[in-house]
């Protein structure tokens, strides 16, 4: 599991929200067979869904954030709930990239620099709320923090982080997102701040890996603004698929495309994109599906 901690500076004015995400990250290796420069684009992205969707208000509230890049990732998707719960997959998690120049997995080269992020807000009105950025650096960071000056106005830091092993696994997996909360009153002077904080701050994985908690990384990113703890819970890699949503699933698709599946094969196997699970419906099954979804 990871945890999500929010402090808030003592004038109400900057929110940090701080999660050391090394375990979920460790989830998707797993499931996804990652390689190293997948599991860094998928660890960050997934880390700032994990905290974008903690700032959602509603418990049905869901957040989706979509990339590409035109790279060789292909399409990357994070899907997140109110709390901060994450699932994600990318089109081509096993794909593998040499190392840049200065030693660091080529994310940007992996994600690609030439498309959008989307970010897809669900808060339960009539249509989604729905939005693109281009993609800036493909690093992932810079493009959340463009999204939220571009998109939503507000002045923003984002810092992510994945350390891989030489075994592929997750050594360490972090982020953290710094917000000026409206009205923006007394700006620039907590802008001046963060941005001394941040370039005394290591890399947020060189936090991680030093011992800090996520408590310490968020009071750490408001240093000088007398920052306090707010709140903070657990979150985890979380899919949620089912036999009963897949059936839905499958009905959705008309009676047209069952009974092509049919015909095509003996037997209808669904895998879902965020946990990998199988999920296998015999002929007589996906019959009996058709003949509902045709009442």
């Amino acid at each position: 599991m990871g945890k999500i901690v929010r402090a808030l500076s003592a004038d109400g004015s900057v929110l940090c929200s701080a999660i050391n995400s090394t375990d979920i990250v460790n989830e998707i290796f797993r499931i996804h067979k990652t390689t190293p420069v997948a599991s860094a684009a998928l660890g960050r992205l997934a880390t700032a869904g994990c905290i974008m969707g903690a700032m959602l208000k509603g418990e049905d509230d869901r957040l989706t954030l979509k990339v590409n890049g035109g790279g060789p990732s292909g399409n990357i998707v994070v899907a997140a709930d109110y709390r901060g719960n994450v699932k994600c997959y990318a089109e081509n998690p096993q794909v593998d990239l040499p190392l840049k120049p200065n030693g660091k997995l080529d994310v940007s080269g992996y994600v690609g620099r030439n498309g959008f992020l989307g970010v897809i807000k669900d808060l339960g009105l009539k249509e989604p709320y729905a939005t693109q950025t281009p993609i800036i650096s493909g690093e992932i960071a810079e493009d959340i923090t463009s999204y939220y000056a571009v998109s939503e106005q507000i002045p923003t830091v984002c810092a992510l982080g994945v350390l891989v092993d030489r075994d592929w696994s997750i050594k360490a997996a972090g982020g953290y997102i710094i917000q000026l909360i409206p009205p923006f009153t007394n700006d620039d002077a907590s802008i001046e701040i963060i941005e001394r904080n941040i370039q005394s701050m290591q890399s947020v994985t060189a936090l991680i890996e030093s011992g800090l908690t996520s408590e310490e990384i968020a009071l750490k990113g408001l240093e000088g603004l007398n920052g306090d703890i707010l709140d903070s819970w657990e979150v985890k890699y979380h899919c949620g698929c089912s036999r009963e949503r897949t059936e839905q699933i499958l009905m959705s698709l008309g009676k047209d495309e069952l009974k092509k599946l049919i015909d095509e094969q003996e037997n209808v196997e669904v895998c879902c994109h965020f946990c990998d699970k199988k999920y296998s419906f015999e002929t007589d099954e996906v019959t009996k599906l058709m003949e509902i979804a045709t009442r």
